[in-house]
């Protein structure tokens, strides 16, 4: 083999030695960041699930924050859909309709579904126990006199 054939393979190895020391500690990077992310999640998911459990759990939504709830998902996603709409068809693309709907669907799920506490304006009051015993319970309201079936 040639001098000139030798020293032209030194440099590629080196050079692939050199890319592959680069990806390695590249991924070696990207793979201590995953983890630390991973870490950050698995210490912040129980926080959110404690307030998002406390908040669900603690104040029920009321007659009145239903409604609103239900108008306010109506009017968000259909007024969504008409934007998506519009913008798809005036930019001619149906991804980009279906991405602002889609976003459009996130955005009112996050209003909506949590038990915000302005669903919670007009709470029931209950009576007490012993103030329940009080008064008398509802009777189920007779219709009139049976009619009896005839023989024949």
């Amino acid at each position: 083999m040639s001098q000139e054939g030798r020293f032209c393979k030194i440099p590629l190895i080196r050079l692939l030695g050199a890319v592959t020391t680069e990806l390695i500690s590249s991924f070696t990077s990207t793979l201590e960041s995953t983890v630390s992310t991973l870490y950050n999640l698995r210490v912040l998911v129980p926080l959110l699930h404690q307030t998002i459990l406390s908040t669900v759990v603690t104040s029920p939504m009321d007659w009145q924050g239903q409604k609103l709830a239900e108008h306010l998902m109506q009017l968000m996603l259909v007024s969504f859909a008409v934007v998506a709409f519009i913008v798809g068809y005036v930019l001619g693309s149906f991804q980009t309709m279906l991405l602002i709907y889609a976003a459009g669907v996130v955005l009112t799920s996050l209003i909506i579904i949590p038990n915000w506490p302005f669903f919670n304006r007009h709470p029931l009051n209950w009576l007490d126990s012993s103030e329940a015993e009080k008064h008398p319970k509802p009777q189920a309201a007779n219709s009139g006199p049976k009619k009896k079936a005839s023989k024949k």
